[in-house]
């Protein structure tokens, strides 16, 4: 096997392998991940490049990012843009914030992209979803918010890239079915 494809094979089954527990049982860095990713959920709506984040951490970009996935399953990016897709669909659903209102309120910086990329992870159009969720919350109104946002929560366990590129291929399969 020529060099370069030793690599690739090399990081794809390190990429594929269990988390490393040793990394992951380290209380202290434990809790620099959590102090980032609260400042996250506390502030979703701003921009949280990597390089801010380590430095909220204390530890390397690299480190930090390597860190993050194995902790919580998702790179940073799409932990955030869970965040953010959850919080813009809690504002469909509750408030009577125009769509470009809640895409500037939730941290996209265009109104395409928001609407786009919102598509891409839940299935509907921005006005589509708000329809949905206020036809559904009638029937919600019991349910406590955190357990219907844990609900709804989008799966972003691969990119939205790829998801589209399977869903063009017909071989996407949601992970989650649908419970009558």
């Amino acid at each position: 096997m020529p060099p370069r494809e030793n690599h690739n094979a090399r990081q794809a089954a390190s990429s594929s392998a269990p988390a490393d527990d040793g990394a992951l049982q380290d209380p202290v860095l434990l809790r620099r991940l959590l102090r980032a990713r609260d400042r996250m959920d506390a502030a979703s709506h701003e921009a949280w490049p990597v390089r801010r984040l380590a430095e909220i951490s204390g530890v390397s970009e690299t480190h930090f990012a390597h860190s993050f996935k194995r902790a919580f399953g998702v790179p940073p990016h799409r932990y955030l843009l869970t965040r953010r897709i959850e919080r813009a669909t809690s504002l469909l659903r509750d408030t009577g914030l125009s769509i470009t209102e809640i895409a500037f309120a939730t941290g996209w910086e265009s109104l395409g992209t928001f609407g786009r990329t919102f598509r891409d992870i839940t299935g509907h159009s921005p006005s589509g979803m708000r329809v949905e969720a206020r036809a559904a919350s009638a029937q919600l109104g019991h349910v406590p918010a955190c357990v219907l946002m844990a609900a709804q929560r989008p799966d972003l366990t691969i990119a939205v890239l790829e998801k589209r590129r399977r869903v063009a291929e017909g071989t996407f399969r949601t992970s989650i079915e649908e419970v009558s």
